[in-house]
């Protein structure tokens, strides 16, 4: 009993420190940049330069299905699924347009990249571009996402711009900073665009 006891406490602290090293190489992760204009909370007014993305398109209606999906898509092409062979650095976050008609996924390339420099995708469902300068508002929120906790938390940002008088445009989307065996420490947010005077 007491050599099973050891055993578990061995097994949970390397557990522990594995999950500190996750958590702490994704804090080493280059991030989308972004300024923010405006805080309350967890809710955030931004201005998000343009960023070169790589994005799948998929006919998925959840959360779920868009990311097993869309996440085999876009890993192929940057752990060397290009013409070539080019291992490219994973960014966070991973964005995620999740609707009825048209969703997709994307992950935002290094800032040393643009569309010129990055290697040609060796899946032609995978699509490289640019995105336009865009004001956003955002809501963050922790744990593990879910397209419950999407929807509850898009309402959320719906109300408080509703009770800040900002008017939005274009889909709510979802973003993810986190590996899925990532477990402490979790960000995700509810991003979209807005009209904004600054």
């Amino acid at each position: 009993m007491k050599i099973l006891s050891i055993i578990i406490g061995i097994l949970l602290a390397l557990f522990y420190i594995a999950q500190l090293y996750i958590t702490n190489s994704t804090k080493k992760t280059e991030e989308q940049p972004y300024k923010v204009i405006q805080k309350d909370g967890d809710f955030e007014i931004r201005f998000y330069p343009s960023a070169t993305m790589a994005t799948v398109t998929s006919s998925a209606k959840s959360y779920k299905e868009l990311g097993n999906a869309g996440f085999r898509k876009l890993a192929g092409f940057i752990f060397g699924g290009n013409d070539a062979n080019k291992q490219i650095a994973m960014t966070a976050p991973v964005h995620m347009d999740i609707n009825d008609s048209i969703s997709t996924m994307s992950f935002v390339m290094p800032a040393n990249y643009d569309e010129k420099s990055l290697p040609k995708p060796n899946d032609p469902n995978v699509k490289l571009s640019k995105t336009d300068d865009e004001y956003a508002a955002v809501l963050q929120f922790s744990g593990f996402a879910s397209d419950k906790k999407i929807e509850q938390q898009t309402m959320q940002l719906k109300a408080l711009l509703k009770a800040n008088k900002i008017l939005p445009y274009g889909n709510y989307r979802y973003l993810g900073y986190n590996p899925p065996y990532q477990l402490f420490d979790r960000k995700n947010e509810i991003i979209v665009s807005i009209q904004w005077q600054n």
